[in-house]
């Protein structure tokens, strides 16, 4: 195993939560980056069921898509910041309604900076476009934009593909 990670063999799914969670601040306390599968739709379209993803320890800004213990669920969870204030960070799923509330920086345990899907970086979503998809998240209009923007693309993209 390279000194640069930890790639984590095991996912969410198959260890309870709160032991995953609790695994992953360990590596991050070292300043190790931490890689593991998303699992879930919750990201969606920028972080997929099954994606790699590297989380890394540090500051959190709006937009950052980070991990944190839910705790209303008391499941790990990776979300993006959607709005930062002197009450918390309001964190909210890309695909989801509702946010996920305020939390203390002390519940967030890193920041995603690396995406790969099907062995290929995923650049869209964590560079400066992240403020512009928190903004929009925050108030629901990403998912119904992104479904107008897919069915105006999707044909001319068929065409063009043939």
């Amino acid at each position: 195993m390279s000194n640069d990670y930890v790639k984590a063999k095991q996912t969410s799914r198959s260890m309870p939560s709160a032991v995953f969670a609790g695994l992953m601040a360990a590596v991050l306390d070292k300043n190790v980056p931490f890689r593991f599968a998303a699992p879930g739709f919750s990201m969606s379209p920028f972080i997929r069921d099954g994606d790699m993803i590297t989380m890394v320890p540090g500051r959190f800004r709006s937009g950052d898509v980070v991990a944190f213990v839910n705790p209303c669920r008391g499941k790990l969870t990776v979300h993006r910041i959607v709005h930062v204030s002197r009450a918390g960070y309001l964190l909210k799923g890309d695909n989801t309604p509702e946010t996920d509330g305020r939390l203390p920086r002390s519940n967030i345990i890193g920041r995603v900076v690396r995406v790969e899907h099907q062995g290929r970086q995923v650049r869209l979503g964590l560079g400066m476009e992240r403020i512009v998809i928190a903004f929009l998240s925050r108030r629901n209009w990403l998912t119904p934009l992104l479904r107008t923007v897919w069915r105006v693309v999707k044909p001319v993209a068929g065409r063009w593909i043939r």
